[in-house]
């Protein structure tokens, strides 16, 4: 067995649906609507009615994941095989396996992760936060060893707690960072949060310390607020922006229903802005809200809303 495998739940070799999330980063709640929709994975149930998964299952979930972290759809990836989605998997990043295209500090980065020196990991990230400044440092540094840690753990050269270890580490990080630039009277003033069964909270924590150099004031409420609070909070503060983060584990339809119910219920001169995986390539679904690319596309949006606003 891969020494970074979850070990097996019983006798037959299957996994909890808690030890499948865990691995793979996909919420239960995703898991199980993946299962109701797509017909994959496919749990057996144990003596006690709980869903048990078996390896290959998971395998398959692992690359699922990694590949919609790159932009892909659940609904383009369930009906392949492992070898299949190993295939795009290797075609998408052609040098994957070759340290050479790891620049100096994300090969240092990734071998704290790999051990899991949490203290050194988070003084050589803050370091160069110090040395980049903040806006360069989310861009130019956490991006792309974002993606160079999770191709890691896709290989199997770090574990799920290493990744886990990485991303408290970041977070940690960039709250200290947000806290120190954080203004009070900025404008705009943009409120943050994602959606009931959106568990992934690093995207916004990356827009707001893309926002906040800016002199961009940003309240964040975190992850999975309901629509109703997300409204109630939105208008008694009087936010002119509405952020919501959509990671590629989270249902494209689900998230545009959702999106669409809260535009319906925000006052016309609060905008929406929403980005991430899920959303991607939807803006004609999502007429009269602003569907966010990159990170570039952060301050993109942010001068159009200055300039409509003057």
């Amino acid at each position: 067995m891969n020494p970074t495998t979850p070990k097996l739940d019983s006798a037959n070799g299957a996994l909890s649906i808690a030890a499948v999330e865990r691995d793979t980063g996909l919420s239960k709640d995703t898991l199980r609507v993946w299962e109701r929709r797509y017909g994959f994975p496919n749990p057996q149930r144990d003596a006690g009615g709980e869903r048990i998964y078996s390896a290959e299952q998971l395998e398959k979930l692992r690359r699922m994941r990694r590949l919609m972290d790159q932009g892909r759809r659940p609904s383009q990836l369930v009906g392949l095989t492992v070898a299949q989605l190993q295939e795009l998997l290797d075609a998408h990043t052609p040098c994957a396996h070759d340290s050479s295209r790891e620049t100096t500090h994300e090969t240092a980065l990734l071998n704290l992760v790999r051990l899991q020196r949490s203290a050194e990991l988070y003084s050589a990230l803050q370091q160069l936060l110090l040395k980049q400044g903040l806006q360069r440092f989310v861009a130019d540094t956490l991006a792309p060893l974002n993606e160079t840690v999770g191709q890691a753990w896709l290989r199997g050269e770090i574990d799920v707690t290493g990744e886990h270890l990485y991303t408290e580490q970041v977070q940690n990080l960039l709250r200290g960072a947000i806290g120190a630039s954080a203004t009070a009277h900025g404008r705009p003033r943009v409120l943050l949060t994602t959606l009931p069964e959106e568990l992934h909270g690093l995207g916004l924590l990356m827009v707001e310390a893309t926002l906040v150099p800016e002199g961009v004031s940003c309240v964040s409420l975190g992850t999975q607020t309901p629509l109703a609070d997300i409204r109630t909070a939105a208008a008694a503060g009087r936010f002119d922006v509405v952020g919501l983060s959509f990671s590629a584990a989270y249902p494209s339809r689900q998230a545009i229903e959702g999106i669409l119910e809260l535009k319906s219920g925000l006052p016309a001169d609060i905008a929406l802005w929403v980005g991430g995986s899920a959303v991607q390539g939807r803006t004609g679904k999502l007429p009269g809200v602003r569907v966010i690319s990159d990170l570039a596309d952060v301050l993109t949006a942010l001068e159009q809303w200055r300039d409509s606003s003057t």
